[in-house]
């Protein structure tokens, strides 16, 4: 933009929402540059509408003058999805934040983008229901966010990802114009499910101004359990049992021994040596069939080299369980805090060949891999621990990681299961993704964006990295 059109811009945006709206100092703009990936760019200003027709107008002065525009929430995603385009203009959601509406009787609940998940369940809680999503930056993260992301966590094994738990958008296209998807019911076939599409686009297709989440009744019992493996290979047999039987666990998180390693010389998991892999389950249910359906898991768990089970009999030692694998990442940060984090994912019953692949990578380039995850889905994160200012090893690590990439599309997986693509992975898009599906994933983008505005270069390939094919 040249001084004259950025002052211009700026007038116009001061205008319709208000000087107290609009951020234009340096300083200021840089805290919405960036997200929890390693990449930042400055825009040349941040704007917090208040309403779906503050956002049109935005939208609008943006499409006419052709200028970048990337929504944001709270900027808690790893792929530089809410990083935005140099001297581009950051829309913050944190302004569109109505307490959600409640509706007990359809088991929905309407939500602006602004809206925290952790707000939310709390909203949720007090009419006994709960929205399944439930990332692990859920405290913070912004509704928008896990719907631009389709971000997820844990609960997804049994309750699936805001796809399957959202009925219903408003949003604006990048054109301005007001769009409407979905409906108020569980069932509708009315029409192309453009809800659908717009989950998981980052921002791309359309900037949501409003929710028609599908709500779930609390359960009436929880039973949490840790198991622990001699190693590796026999946990990712019990995974595989443990999904093949009639009881879904609603959280069935996964731990290698590097991982492990990296707990002890952080805190006290309590574990004996030579634990080789760990699981962490929860089930849920009614009260009268809870036991049963626990003895069901750890019946299927009940493979070779299985050296542990523990169930938790009190809230204290639900805590004390958890502790191990809430210590996880705090250690990964204090050992490697620019590790490469990759959420991968495969059908569980090939997460022995992953995990086995892996191992050979590790060794193959030197690179330390730990890894650990949402097993009951085959979603595992695979971080690659290396120091970016030792060169050579940063070598390895592309090397490697590009391996750890090839690995997943072999066995029928995809390269991310919640994080998304944003600027991270895009040059990896076109090995899973054909060149005729791309190009009308592209025709879809123009059609909701013609010229381009919204958060443009992020998710799909461009140049040179759309040669790429898969393995």
């Amino acid at each position: 933009m040249t001084s004259s059109t950025e002052h211009h811009i700026r007038q116009a945006l001061e205008e319709h929402l208000g000087r107290d709206a609009v951020l234009t100092e340096v300083g200021d703009c840089w805290a919405y540059g960036y997200d929890n990936s390693r990449l930042q760019a400055l825009p040349s200003a941040v704007v917090f509408p208040a309403d779906v027709e503050q956002v049109r107008d935005v939208v609008r002065l943006c499409n006419a003058s052709r200028i970048p525009l990337t929504a944001r929430g709270r900027g808690t995603g790893t792929t530089g999805a809410a990083v935005p385009e140099r001297h581009g203009i950051v829309l913050s959601t944190e302004r569109l934040r109505a307490a959600p509406r409640i509706d007990p009787a359809n088991r929905i609940a309407i939500v602006q983008p602004g809206v925290t998940n952790a707000e939310l369940q709390q909203a949720a809680a007090r009419h006994g229901f709960f929205w399944p999503p439930d990332p692990t930056s859920g405290a913070v993260c912004s509704i928008g966010g896990n719907l631009a992301c389709n971000a997820a966590g844990p609960r997804a094994v049994k309750y699936g990802t805001p796809r399957e738990n959202t009925l219903g958008l408003r949003a604006v296209t990048g054109d301005a114009q007001l769009l409407h998807t979905g409906v108020m019911t569980t069932k509708g076939v009315v029409g192309f499910d453009l809800t659908r599409l717009i989950i998981g686009s980052e921002g791309a297709l359309a900037i949501i101004t409003e929710a028609t989440l599908k709500l779930t009744p609390l359960p009436e019992a929880r039973q949490t359990l840790q198991l622990s493996y001699r190693d590796v290979a026999s946990a990712a047999r019990a995974v595989a049992a443990i999904m093949a039987q009639a009881v879904t666990p609603c959280a069935l998180e996964f731990m290698d021994g590097a991982a492990i390693a990296m707990i002890r010389d952080y805190a006290d998991p309590g574990l004996e040596e030579g634990i080789g892999a760990l699981l962490m389950i929860e089930v849920d249910g009614r009260q009268a069939c809870i036991a049963d359906a626990v003895q069901s898991v750890i019946a299927a768990a009940r493979v070779d080299g299985l050296v542990e089970v523990e169930l938790a009999e009190t809230p204290e030692k639900v805590a004390q369980l958890w502790k191990t694998r809430k210590s996880l990442s705090p250690a990964l940060r204090n050992i490697a805090p620019k590790k490469i984090n990759e959420d991968v994912v495969v059908p569980v019953s090939r997460i022995p060949e992953l995990i086995t692949g892996l191992e050979r990578l590790a060794r193959e380039h030197a690179i330390t891999i730990v890894n650990f995850g949402h097993a009951g889905n085959g979603n595992i994160h695979t971080n690659l621990l290396v120091n970016p200012d030792d060169e050579a090893e940063m070598q390895r690590a592309a090397a490697c990681l590009s391996g750890v990439f090839d690995l997943v599309l072999r066995l029928d997986g995809t390269l991310s299961g919640e994080h998304g693509i944003g600027l991270v992975k895009r040059e990896f898009v076109a090995r899973e993704i054909d060149p005729v599906t791309l190009e009308m994933m592209r025709r879809i983008k123009r059609q909701f964006d013609p010229n381009n505005i919204l958060n443009p270069g992020k998710g799909l390939p461009t140049g040179s990295e759309q040669q790429r094919t898969t393995p």
